[in-house]
């Protein structure tokens, strides 16, 4: 999926004689003030390539209880928690034996519910951030992108123990300002293929046909836990996937034996 508001560098125009040279000039010129202002061309890391590109030193290794270059992986991810019905999903999730990734929002989620922070972590979970205040990062200075960061890690960090290594940017918007500031704080980005557009209805049939619609391997799927018909839908879409032969498995997983690089962007 395209970051939302992403400008394009691949307008088509005419020009004839001298003037090449000069829309040339123009167009250098222009690539240099988007690069300079962080607005260049997203480029991403397929899961299938972070696993290539480790494959040569990992041999025949196993990586926990899945190998996603042999088996048909598929990642559940949920942003903008925790919420009211996260306790309800986690739930669910133990039930079916399904891990996820959680890209947790500091102010009114991560600040009222710590207890449901420390039981994702404590039930196998990967815990990654959303932000704090899910601020637009492509509109925010460096500074201000690394305070939307760092404070969701280190509460995150007190409340588990383990400092995020994965981010999501709010409506998936990210540059090269957003790039640098990970690759400080040592975060990845990670992106999605498979979106329900949760927030624009509450019906889980519809959230569920959205998602097996758009389901294929390496996918990475986008869910939010905090809308009411989110939660109801995940039963249905775990059990449909399964019968497609999908195994579900955390980001990390997904790209074992690779790992996420820090400053990278991972989508499939």
């Amino acid at each position: 999926m395209y970051s939302p508001g992403m400008p394009s560098l691949t307008r088509k125009t005419k020009r004839t004689g001298n003037g090449l040279r000069a829309a040339a000039l123009s167009v250098a010129a222009a690539l240099l003030a988007l690069a300079l202002t962080g607005c260049t061309t997203l480029r991403t890391t397929a899961p299938s390539a972070a696993r290539a590109h480790a494959a040569a030193d990992a041999g025949t290794a196993r990586f926990g209880t899945v190998d996603c270059r042999e088996a048909k992986c598929i990642a559940l991810t949920f942003d903008a928690g925790p919420s009211e019905h996260s306790a309800r999903l986690l739930d669910i999730l133990e039930e079916k034996k399904v891990p996820a990734t959680f890209f947790l929002l500091g102010k009114r989620h991560i600040e009222k519910y710590p207890e449901l922070v420390r039981r994702m972590a404590d039930e196998g979970h990967e815990v990654a951030s959303h932000t704090w205040d899910h601020k637009i990062l492509t509109s925010l200075g460096a500074e201000e992108i690394r305070e939307e960061l760092e404070r969701p890690n280190k509460e995150i960090e007190r409340l588990t123990g383990h400092r995020p290594t994965l981010m999501r940017p709010p409506q998936g918007r990210t540059d090269d300002t957003v790039h640098a500031v990970c690759r400080e704080l040592g975060m990845a980005e990670v992106l999605w293929s498979v979106t329900a557009k949760d927030y624009k209805t509450t019906d889980p049939d519809l959230i569920t046909r959205r998602v097996l619609d758009q389901a294929s391997r390496d996918g990475i799927i986008l869910l939010h836990d905090l809308y009411d018909g989110t939660v109801p839908a995940v039963p249905g879409i775990i059990d449909a996937l399964k019968r497609r032969g999908y195994v579900f498995v955390t980001v990390p997983q997904l790209l074992a034996p690779g790992k996420a690089e820090p400053g990278r962007v991972y989508r499939p």
